[in-house]
């Protein structure tokens, strides 16, 4: 693998970084740069300015409205999305059901969603996880039953990620019982605003809500929202749930951390801290071993094989790494990462902070990374995957 760039990807970089110089709006950059809470406009806002560009899909072919860019392409973008603290592109759509859709979706599913998701126009959220049915996901219970022209759907889905602000969303489905558990469950797409759909917030421990338990009580979902066939949900979820996982790494926005991680240590006179300094190598030189495995990912896909076990690696330690940076951010401003309101990461704060202005974000980041081991998989069950798939275990 040849990891230098050559004279046109350094052009490229530089089009990119003038590009978000001068298009990218100053006011959500600084939300992002404070660690402050976004809302949905933050996020289509951005997704849209790309879109213009022409650049809201890299990786998509080009028939579908994609660039097709390289693996080295979108490597640089990335990267520099980062650096200029942009907000993070929503993956449901873009990185996760699209590929779906263009794997195992009809041409008539592809020409009504794809240029939907492409330009922003529908925010999807995922239907996976269940009060009964997380890592073991295969236990899901919510059934759809057929009925004349498709199916009605009941039950839960739990820890939606922003399913209050969705227009559509995908669920995995029981739609048979007999044999083993993955078999007979569906891949349905449920449109958010059909009677029967309705959203409960779940604030987590950093004061915000992002997640969401959705209840589904007879949803009627019409049969040409089922992707795949009936039985094939588990083929899909698979399938889905390692670009998911490839997405979770976040190599670009951890490098980001690093960066600002060593700013507020030198701010904090750090730099003389063998100790601190010794963890922030250690740390530094992880997360450049898994740029290399996310490198090689990003080949393998560019040469068309599907995520392979290098998935649930990369979730794993690319979880762990976002979790030792936040815990490194609160030991460099020591007690002023104590005191805690959730105010703070609300645009419109005014009160004086308790220390410096980057202190007061930093608890909400640490608590909130807690959950990156446990969302796409928990990390003891990638394990698990890895023993099987590569130890034969």
């Amino acid at each position: 693998m040849d990891l230098d760039f050559s004279p046109e990807d350094e052009a490229f970089r530089l089009e990119v970084r003038q590009f978000l110089a001068t298009e990218y709006p100053a006011e959500i950059r600084r939300k992002v740069e404070l660690g402050l809470a976004l809302g949905k406009d933050d996020y289509v806002t951005f997704q849209r300015l790309l879109y213009r560009k022409g650049w809201a899909a890299p990786s998509w072919p080009v028939e579908h409205g994609g660039g097709a860019w390289s693996a080295t392409r979108r490597y640089i973008f990335e990267d520099e999305l980062a650096a200029a603290d942009t907000p993070r592109v929503m993956p449901f759509g873009l990185k996760m059901l699209a590929p779906v859709l263009m794997t195992f979706g009809s041409p008539a599913q592809q020409q009504r969603f794809l240029p939907r998701i492409l330009a922003s126009e529908d925010w999807w959220c995922q239907g996976y996880s269940e009060p009964g049915a997380g890592s073991d996901l295969a236990s899901l219970r919510t059934r759809a039953e057929p009925v004349d022209g498709g199916y009605r759907v009941s039950g839960s889905k739990m820890w939606t990620t922003y399913a209050h602000y969705a227009d559509w969303m995908f669920a995995l489905v029981r739609t048979g019982s007999g044999g083993k558990k993955q078999e007979g469950i569906s891949f349905l797409l449920i449109d958010m605003t059909s009677p029967g759909v309705s959203v409960r917030p779940i604030v987590t421990v950093d004061g915000l809500h992002v997640v969401n338990q959705v209840f589904l009580e007879d949803v009627l979902v019409p049969v040409d929202c089922l992707v795949g066939g009936e039985g094939k949900g588990w083929t899909i979820a698979k399938f889905l749930l390692g670009h998911e996982r490839s997405n979770i790494a976040g190599v670009a926005r951890s490098k980001q951390q690093m960066r600002r991680l060593k700013r507020i240590a030198a701010d904090r006179g750090l730099q003389d801290d063998r100790r601190f300094c010794d963890q922030v190598a250690r740390l530094e030189i992880d997360l450049l071993a898994l740029e290399y495995t996310d490198l090689r990912a990003l080949w393998e896909d560019s040469a068309g094989h599907a995520p392979g076990p290098q998935a649930s690696v990369l979730k794993i330690r690319g979880t762990q790494i976002q979790q030792a940076i936040t815990e490194l951010l609160m030991e460099a401003v020591g007690p002023y990462a104590l005191p805690y309101d959730a105010g703070v990461l609300k645009h419109g704060w005014d009160d004086a902070p308790i220390g410096p202005d980057y202190a007061a974000p930093l608890a909400a980041s640490y608590f909130d990374t807690r959950k990156t081991s446990i969302y796409g998989g928990t990390n003891e069950i990638q394990k698990n995957i890895l023993a099987k798939a590569v130890f034969g275990l």
